[in-house]
C-alpha cells in the first residue's frame, strides 16, 4: 500500500505513461480537486468508443467520463442522473437518456458508449447489454484540444468541477477508440476476453496524470 501511495503522489507532478492491468483508480472522497487527466493525441474525432469499468454506492448525480474541449464543454460524456435513474451521453454538448439500467451500487458495471458523426447515432452498452440507438449529434467531428478527466466532470476546459458531480468509487479498464467497436468486441470486453485495446485510451499503456487524492491499488480478485 506503502508503494502505491507513493505512486499516486509522484503522478500528481507529472504525467506518466503505466501499465495498470489488475489494478484501478481509487477516488475515496466526495472532492472538487480530485481527478485523472488522461491524454491523447489525436485532436479530431469523426467516431468514439469509450468502455470502462466503475464501482460506486452514490446516490446522487455523477460523471464517468468527461471530455471538453474549448468550445464545447460535454464533447463526449457520460454522466448517471440519479433522481430520474438515467444513464446520460452527451455528444458535443447534446444529450440524451437512457433508463431502464440496472445501476446496482457496489456492483462492478462495463459501460461501453459509441458515437458515429456520420449518422449521428449514439448507443450505451451496459453490463454487455446493448441499448437501442438514438440521433444525438451528427455533421461534425469533435475537434480541438481535448481535456479529458475521470471524477469530475468539467463545466469549463479542464475545470468548472461541482462537488455534487464528482465520482466516489473505483474505476478500472478504461479504453477508448477512433471509430465504432462491434458488438463482438466490446462483447469481448464485457467478458475481458482478448480484446482489442483502444488506440486512443489504453489502460495497458495509459498517459495519465493524477491530481490530488486519488489512488491506484490492485484491483480485488476473487478468492
Amino acid at each position: 500500500m506503502i508503494v502505491l501511495l507513493v505512486v499516486a503522489m509522484l503522478t500528481a507532478c507529472a504525467a506518466v505513461t503505466q501499465d495498470l492491468s489488475g489494478r484501478m483508480f481509487t477516488f475515496p472522497q466526495e472532492t472538487n480537486t480530485a481527478h485523472v487527466k488522461l491524454n491523447v493525441a489525436q485532436q479530431d474525432l469523426s467516431a468514439v468508443t469509450v468502455c470502462h469499468r466503475s464501482f460506486t454506492d452514490l446516490k446522487r448525480d455523477h460523471g464517468l467520463f468527461s471530455l471538453a474541449t474549448s468550445s464545447n464543454h460535454n464533447d463526449f460524456m457520460i454522466y448517471w442522473q440519479e433522481a430520474t435513474k438515467e444513464m446520460l451521453p452527451y455528444i458535443r454538448d447534446k444529450g440524451v437518456k437512457y433508463g431502464a439500467f440496472d445501476y446496482k451500487p457496489n456492483t462492478w458495471h462495463s459501460i461501453c458508449t459509441t458515437w458515429d458523426s456520420k449518422s449521428g447515432l449514439v448507443q450505451l452498452w451496459f453490463d454487455g447489454i446493448p441499448s437501442i440507438r438514438k440521433f444525438i449529434s451528427s455533421g461534425s467531428n469533435i475537434r480541438g484540444t481535448m481535456k479529458i478527466t475521470l471524477g469530475q466532470e468539467q463545466d469549463s476546459h479542464g475545470g468548472g468541477f461541482d462537488i455534487k458531480q464528482s465520482f466516489v468509487g473505483m474505476m478500472s479498464d478504461v479504453h477508448m477508440w477512433n471509430y465504432v467497436l462491434s458488438s463482438c468486441e466490446i462483447q469481448k470486453y464485457v467478458d475481458a476476453n482478448n480484446f482489442t485495446p483502444g488506440n486512443l485510451i489504453n489502460w495497458h499503456a495509459l498517459d495519465f496524470q493524477i491530481v490530488n487524492n486519488v489512488l491506484i491499488e490492485d484491483k480485488w480478485k476473487s478468492c
